[in-house]
């Protein structure tokens, strides 16, 4: 058996697929799972497994036998989360299992009126999402403390990154600029989650909670009119929010005001941010599709 470790990731999306990515070139094995696996198996060097709550792990024990690293994406929803639902006893009889990082939201922070939050600051989400993932934050600390593995709660700002920003969203005419002053919300390039979740494996420490953002939570508008400039496009107008024909979703973020610390994260887990505000990210990202 190899001595590098075995990352499983339920819920292999855009930011378990990075870290996939990362620990892969390191040669580590890696598995994980997909409601879509026959897209998902299009690109991926491994082959994913198909997992809802209709479709549990065919074979949840031969899949994590040998798992040391285990990343829970999947969102929990009324029911409470997936994973645990599902999988609960087979995960603690893991024999190898060293770390488990489950991925949040800084949304359950609730509406602070744009006050600067850390991992201290009472739980107080403003929608249904953001109760059932303090749910869920909870059971996983609980799962941990009973099974004695080390459990990490990993609550991520806005995620963007190469095919998901801002300069996406300009080239296409879907980018706005909310007129709504004092707005503003942390964000977090992908390159860095990989990062910080990376350097939480190599020291995994039972029970913390960090926030991952970058250092310079911003209002949205001033988002797409850097990305715009970069483009050398015209930014768009200011509009209401009522105005703004959002979906439910992207409008639900604007509910919400906060700025995310993210000093225990640089602290502890020693990350220097590739990305430190969104300038640097989009820039990135622009200068790697040239």
């Amino acid at each position: 058996m190899s001595e590098k470790g075995h990352l499983f990731c339920f819920g292999r999306g855009y930011t378990a697929g990075v870290l996939t990515r990362l620990v892969a070139a390191e040669g580590w094995r890696t598995g994980g799972t997909s409601r879509d696996v026959t897209r998902r198996n299009d690109t991926q060097d491994d082959r994913l497994e198909p997992f809802d709550r209709a479709r549990p792990l065919a074979n949840a024990a031969g899949s994590l036998r040998d798992v040391t690293h285990l990343l829970i994406s999947v969102p929990p929803d009324s029911s409470g989360d997936l994973v645990l639902a599902l999988h609960g006893p087979v995960i603690a009889e893991a024999p190898r299992l060293q770390w488990i990082g489950y991925l949040s939201t800084t949304g359950v922070y609730g509406d602070t009126g744009g006050a600067k939050v850390d991992e201290t600051a009472s739980l107080n989400p403003s929608n249904a999402r953001g109760r059932y993932r303090v749910d869920a934050e909870a059971a996983w600390l609980a799962f941990g403390r009973t099974h004695g593995v080390a459990v990490q709660v990993f609550r991520l700002a806005g995620i963007y990154g190469p095919g998901r920003s801002a300069l996406d969203k300009a080239r296409t005419g879907n980018a706005r600029r909310i007129d709504l002053p004092g707005h503003a919300f942390s964000r977090i390039h992908v390159d860095d989650i990989a990062a910080v979740l990376r350097a939480s494996m190599a020291a995994p420490d039972a029970g913390r909670v960090y926030n991952v953002c970058d250092d310079q939570a911003a209002p949205g508008g001033d988002v797409v009119s850097f990305a715009c400039d970069l483009l050398g496009l015209e930014p768009p107008p200011f509009v209401a929010l009522a105005d703004a024909d959002l979906s439910a979703m992207a409008r639900s973020f604007y509910d919400d005001s906060r700025r995310i610390s993210n000093a225990c994260m640089k602290r502890e887990l020693g990350v220097k941010l590739r990305y430190p505000t969104y300038r640097e990210g989009l820039t990135a990202i622009l200068a790697a599709e040239a």
